[in-house]
């Protein structure tokens, strides 16, 4: 699907700031693959689509600083979760809206993100979520910052999972092929390792 429209401009976030308990502790963001922390392979295919980057770190903050131009992190101790994380970029973002992506998806390609763009922009007021067959991929989205009210009150009354607030909020799926290799998380040792092998 092409779009003659222009993209309206978006904020990214580049979410970090988990725990990293699959990778046994390790800061993910900064895992090596392909020779190349995988925050910079991410950062390298989104810094074209906006000039404001956003990165969700809750620790090496150094590290993370020359990928963004701004730096997030979560306004609760102990690693709250990735909704913590979107709620301060949808604080943060400078534009209408902000496309979030974990920073373990170094597959992901510029169709697939120019396509998030496009089919956003036929739903303002809705957020977007990839889906592959029934699977919503919650962290994999693009939301209308005029929601981040509705965020702060599910927030508030205690809902942590952002792919259940935003199937409230009557999100729009895009509609990816089952086991779409742009889709491959990255978030154990194993996978991390098997992909290496995988030429990109």
């Amino acid at each position: 699907m092409t779009s003659n429209t222009p993209l309206a401009p978006c904020s990214i976030l580049l979410l970090a700031g988990g725990r990293g308990q699959r990778m046994g502790g390790q800061d993910k963001g900064l895992l090596d693959w392909h020779g190349e922390p995988l925050i910079a392979h991410l950062h390298r295919k989104t810094r074209p689509l906006s000039d404001d980057l956003i990165i969700s770190c809750n620790r090496n903050l150094e590290k993370y600083a020359p990928y963004a131009d701004q730096l997030v992190h979560d306004d609760e101790g102990d690693f709250p979760g990735p909704l913590a994380g979107i709620r301060a970029g949808l604080k943060a973002a400078r534009h209408a809206y902000l496309l979030v992506l974990p920073c373990d998806v170094p597959r992901i390609d510029a169709a697939l993100l120019q396509s998030m763009r496009e089919t956003a922009g036929q739903h303002p007021d809705k957020p977007l979520m990839l889906r592959h067959g029934e699977h919503w991929e919650p962290l994999l989205c693009m939301i209308p910052v005029a929601l981040s009210a509705a965020f702060e009150t599910a927030w508030n009354e205690g809902e942590r999972s952002p792919g259940r607030l935003m199937r409230k909020l009557g999100a729009t799926a895009l509609q990816c092929p089952d086991n779409d290799p742009r889709l491959a998380n990255l978030n154990t040792p194993e996978l991390l390792s098997t992909h290496h092998t995988v030429s990109d």
